[in-house]
C-alpha cells in the first residue's frame, strides 16, 4: 500500500509553509494512534549541518559530498519522529532564521532528496505513520490511498508565520518549493484538498479524519 514491500501504511499530508499541516499531522497521529513523521525536519537537519560547516546551500556538489561524510539517524519515540546527525540532535536550531532562509535551497538538491526519501519510506517497514511534507503523496508514497493536501490563504499563512516568530517570506518560500525541478510542491494525484483558513485546529483534524474515512481508512 505504501511501498511494494512495506508491512504498514502511510497517511500522506502535504502542503505549503504555515498551512497547518504539521499541527494537523501531529494531532491526527495522536487521535489514530499512529507515529507522526515530520519529513521537513530531515531537510532542516541537513541544512543545519551544511550551514554549520559553512557550506553554500546552493553548492549542490558540496552538499552532496557532505551527505557522504555524515551519519543521519532517524527513528521515533513511539509518538513522533526523531533525527540526529553524527549523533547530535539539532533541537530548536531546526527553526532558526538561517535554517528557514536556506532549507528550500537544500531541499531542491536531488542527492539530498534521494537520500532522505529512502529513510522516509523505511518508516513503513516498522510502523503505520502520518507523514507530512511537500512531496509525500506525490513522490515518497505515491501509491498510498490516504492523501490530504492542506492549504490556507497566503495572508493567513503569513500571519501564522509571524505569530510563530518566523520572518521568512511565505511568497518566496512558495515559489521556491513549487518551482524546483526535483519533487516540487504539488497536489498529488488522488489527494483531497483541505483549506484550514477558517478552521480551528480541532476542526481541521476532524475534517482530516472525515476525508480519510472517505478514502477508505477505518478510523
Amino acid at each position: 500500500m505504501s511501498t511494494p514491500d512495506s508491512k504498514h501504511f502511510a497517511i500522506a499530508i502535504d502542503g505549503p509553509a504555515a498551512s497547518g499541516k504539521s499541527t494537523v499531522a501531529r494531532l491526527l497521529a495522536q487521535r489514530l494512534g499512529l507515529v507522526m513523521v515530520n519529513s521537513g525536519a530531515m531537510y532542516r537537519a541537513v541544512t543545519w549541518k551544511a550551514l554549520g560547516e559553512h557550506l553554500d546551500p546552493h553548492d549542490s556538489a558540496a552538499v552532496a559530498n557532505l551527505l557522504r561524510r555524515i551519519r543521519i539517524e532517524c527513528g521515533h519515540d513511539g509518538i513522533g519522529s526523531t533525527i540526529t546527525i553524527d549523533g547530535v540532535d539539532p533541537g530548536d536550531a531546526l527553526r532558526s532564521e538561517k535554517v528557514n532562509a536556506n532549507v528550500s535551497a537544500i531541499s531542491a538538491i536531488p542527492e539530498v532528496r534521494d537520500a532522505l526519501i529512502g529513510i522516509q519510506r523505511g518508516y513503513t517497514q516498522h510502523s503505520n505513520v502520518v507523514m507530512e511534507g511537500r512531496d509525500i503523496g506525490s513522490v515518497v508514497f505515491p501509491d498510498t490511498p490516504y492523501k490530504i493536501y492542506i492549504d490556507a490563504a497566503e495572508e493567513i499563512r503569513a500571519a501564522r508565520r509571524k505569530a510563530a516568530g518566523e520572518v521568512d517570506s511565505i511568497a518566496s518560500r512558495d515559489a521556491a518549493d513549487s518551482s524546483r525541478q526535483t519533487a516540487p510542491l504539488v497536489v498529488a494525484p488522488g489527494a483531497t484538498r483541505l483549506d484550514t483558513s477558517n478552521l480551528t485546529i480541532d476542526g481541521a483534524v476532524d475534517a482530516a479524519i472525515e476525508i480519510l474515512r472517505h478514502q477508505g481508512l477505518k478510523a
